[in-house]
């Protein structure tokens, strides 16, 4: 009697222990999986336990190997690895949500107009601050001046950022307010005026003297800030995203955020170039978690080509002797690269013209052609003179790009740049071929969130109108197999995180995107159309459309 009951027992215990090995906290099914593998395979299902991808296979296999706490039976429909962000502003698009929206103006009086409505909305601000306008967009394609300002602002500073961040229209009341005036000399960029004049346009540098006057942003505003653009950023499938510029403050507070569960968004933290952030974080190491990754500085090498900010080896075509302007002095730049290559954090710099391309390039392949997998990054490298391709090396030196920078600046690109030069900007598939892979974001809040948006432009090179027929500078466009992986896997590797995400593997993160249509095989025009139905991290759903 006694050895029946213990034969029992063991096996109880042992069919226990059997089912408790096979229980799964979620079983995905029936489903069109692009798993961004090394041989871009596609599965029909797979297993989640502890936030990580434990199996994948048919539905048949799992469904009868496993028992779920959650099933999701996709019916069919497709599902991507969680989209990955290699560029954008998640923090400024969460404080933009809270200032003047100037995005779409179609002339300086519009401007104006969303100014006179904003201080009627809030007769008390203290401060107007705006982003978005572009002159581009105007049937008068200048930059405006301070005068209506001053007139109908004339006792609150007005401070209003072009869409590329790189210029500001500002009144007389701000300018007083950041102690600029007409002997005001400042390195890099330009403080405008016209007959000695203060126009009241400042590109670059100058901006910071009036930045630095705002109100401050307490931490109940900045936990705002960042918990609407989460919002936005996950419904579009975003599970990741590489905040390029934050202070050491921000950062922080996204690391609270995330360890108390209110913050879900996997986050590479750039370190916005100062003193204060840099030596901080280079004293105390990498700061890496699940959720959050700080191990780059952001740096500016120069402005942007819509403000003619940006510096180019031969003068502008469009405007006589005009260069642009490096934004960081040579030497600072090669003194900043050198101590950042002493320690273990990447350096990540924004460069837009040839010549500042040329030197960020330069300066990497001197200090990098002896070291393996160092992975610094170029932001941007929008035109790259053709014999300077060649420094791309996608072990040490990765291109960053846009693509919806393209088919927003087409319109008027070539007349800054000519018709040879053209030739070499927005050159996705030429940076491709050299580096092996290219990193692929939306640089948001200057463009659209919606990662089926950057998609398109990828592979179409036209804007949301079809335009052009047959695409801008078509020869340049990505394959989609080239595209996803840009917004998977070698974003993610591009932030040394492609051993935990990018692709859809066993020991990786559960971070999945459910979507309404494949993008892969649609018409290519109706790919911007692509809704995201669910968003998952770590297994867990955090978006659903209702």
């Amino acid at each position: 009697m006694k050895y029946s009951i213990l034969v029992l027992l063991i096996t109880s215990l042992f069919l226990w222990s059997c089912d408790d090995q096979n229980q799964v906290d979620l079983l995905v099914m029936n489903a069109k999986i692009y798993t961004v593998d090394e041989d871009f395979s596609i599965a029909e299902a797979f297993a989640v336990a502890d936030g990580k991808l434990i199996e994948l296979g048919s539905t048949a296999d799992l469904k009868a190997k496993y028992k779920a706490k959650e099933t999701l039976d996709a019916n069919g429909g497709t599902i991507l690895p969680g989209l990955i962000d290699a560029h954008a502003h998640l923090y400024n698009l969460g404080l933009k949500l809270s200032r003047v929206d100037l995005d779409g103006t179609v002339s300086y009086e519009d401007v104006i107009s969303r100014l006179q409505d904003f201080q009627e909305q809030f007769p008390d601000i203290e401060y107007i601050i705006g982003r978005g306008w572009d002159q581009n967009d105007w049937e008068v394609e200048e930059f405006p001046t301070k005068d209506t300002l001053d007139l109908l602002f004339p006792d609150v500073p007005v401070a209003l950022t072009r869409i590329d961040g790189h210029a500001m229209i500002v009144n007389q009341t701000a300018l007083d307010k950041a102690g600029i005036d007409e002997a005001t000399e400042i390195f890099g960029g330009e403080i405008q005026k016209k007959d000695g004049k203060l126009t009241g346009i400042l590109i670059d540098n100058p901006m910071a003297r009036v930045r630095n006057t705002f109100p401050e942003v307490d931490r109940a505003a900045q936990t705002l800030a960042l918990k609407s653009a989460e919002e936005i950023a996950i419904s579009l499938g975003l599970t990741s995203l590489v905040d390029a510029g934050l202070n050491s403050d921000v950062i922080h507070l996204i690391d609270d955020l995330q360890n108390e569960g209110e913050l879900k968004l996997r986050i590479y933290a750039m370190l916005s170039n100062n003193e204060d952030n840099i030596s901080e974080f280079l004293e105390s190491g990498i700061l890496k978690t699940d959720r959050l990754n700080v191990r780059s500085v952001k740096v500016y090498a120069d402005g942007a080509l819509g403000s003619r900010g940006a510096a180019l080896k031969k003068p502008y075509s469009d405007h006589d002797n005009h260069f642009g302007s490096m934004i960081i002095d040579l030497e600072d730049f090669q003194t900043l690269a050198k101590r950042l290559h002493n320690s273990d954090f990447q350096m990540n710099t924004h460069a837009i013209g040839d010549s500042a391309n040329y030197v960020v390039l330069k300066t990497y392949d001197e200090l990098l052609k002896t070291d393996t997998n160092r992975r610094w990054r170029v932001e941007h490298a929008q035109i790259v003179d053709g014999i300077d391709f060649d420094y791309f090396d996608g072990e040490n030196i990765i291109p960053s790009v846009q693509p919806t920078h393209a088919t927003s600046d087409m319109y008027w690109a070539e007349d800054r740049l000519g018709a040879e030069r053209i030739k070499f900007a927005y050159a996705f598939q030429t940076l491709l071929e050299r580096a092996g892979m290219v990193a692929l974001g939306t640089d948001f809040p200057i463009e659209s969130v919606n990662p089926f948006n950057t998609f398109y432009a990828a592979v179409a090179r036209k804007d949301l109108e079809a335009y052009p027929e047959g695409g801008f500078i078509p020869e340049e466009k990505l394959t989609r197999e080239q595209t996803l992986k840009g917004m998977t896997i070698w974003a993610a590797y591009s932030n040394f995180e492609d051993h935990e995400k990018g692709s859809l593997e066993v020991g990786k993160f559960a971070d999945f995107v459910l979507v309404n249509q494949d993008p892969m095989e649609v018409e290519v025009s109706e790919i911007p159309k692509t809704k995201v139905l669910a968003t998952y991290i770590d297994g867990e759903k955090v978006f659903e459309l209702n």
